[in-house]
């Protein structure tokens, strides 16, 4: 997504990050990464649940293609890094228009389980032009 950040912004959406892990592993993130959007972190698993982002299979969470992502952060000058605590919690991708309506929520299976940015920018577009002006992205 951070790849299509200035499309983003020229649709009006917003994006905020959820995640269950704060403290040191937020600051690193946001330090290595430059990380602009808002952090918002949900140790209790809140969202998660309502969005029926549960626990991963082993196999989805530890596997061949969750390898694979770390490899290509490595490759890119990142190190990967354990969470603390639940390894196999499963995220995902919500998309609500300005109505807030959910158009999109994508549980993935693993840490390689993602829609592609252009997919989420085709759902984007078809938001309607109705409503408030400021279109969220979680």
């Amino acid at each position: 997504m951070r790849q299509q950040e200035h499309e983003l912004a020229r649709l009006g959406v917003q994006v905020a990050v959820v995640t269950f892990q704060g403290g040191r592993f937020v600051e690193t993130y946001i330090r290595e990464t430059a990380f602009g959007w808002p952090i918002l972190i949900d140790d209790a698993l809140r969202l998660y649940r309502a969005y029926g982002m549960g626990r991963g299979r082993l196999w989805d969470v530890l596997g061949p293609s969750a390898w694979w992502v770390y490899v290509k952060l490595m490759f890119r000058g990142r190190r990967p890094r354990l969470p603390n605590g639940r390894f196999d919690q499963l995220g995902g991708d919500v998309l609500i228009d300005p109505d807030g309506l959910v158009r999109l929520r994508y549980v993935g299976r693993g840490p390689a389980d993602r829609p592609a940015p252009e997919a989420i920018l085709d759902i984007v577009r078809k938001f309607p032009k109705t409503g408030p002006t400021n279109r969220t992205a979680v």
